[in-house]
């Protein structure tokens, strides 16, 4: 077990979540509050991966590491949220006639599953919220 891999992985989680959580509540633009969920919920999940001593797979797409657990097991409505998040972070979120913003509601509903995800990731590798809220 690497606890303190696993802390540094969950600390820059924490950051993005706060940042998505601010912009959220000052009603900011949905894609800029999205790209932040995304990087929360993909740090998290990597660092149980990290606290495991696994190999950090170098992807972005949120299903693909969830993946690579055995016992760490998501309800169906999370798992979609896993594909909804993946898709904020796009390579192609320049300018295109496909390109879109997140609905506010949408936005909601990911950023309160990546308040859990983190609360339950700690909670399973045993860390407090304490040493990662700095």
């Amino acid at each position: 077990m690497n606890k303190t891999a696993s802390i540094e992985w969950l600390i820059i989680a924490y950051h993005d979540l706060k940042s998505a959580q601010i912009l959220y509540e000052a009603d900011h633009y949905t894609d800029s509050i999205g790209s932040d969920l995304q990087q929360s919920i993909e740090k998290t999940l990597k660092s149980m991966l990290a606290f495991n001593n696994f190999k950090i797979p170098k992807t972005h797409d949120l299903y693909e590491i969830y993946d690579l657990f055995d016992d760490f097991i998501l309800e169906e409505n999370e798992i979609l949220i896993l594909y909804t998040a993946t898709e904020y972070l796009k390579e192609d979120r320049y300018p295109n006639p496909n390109y879109c913003l997140p609905e506010k509601e949408e936005i909601k509903e990911v950023l309160d599953f990546t308040q859990s995800l983190l609360e339950s990731v700690c909670t399973v590798l045993n860390i407090e919220l304490s040493e990662i809220k700095k």
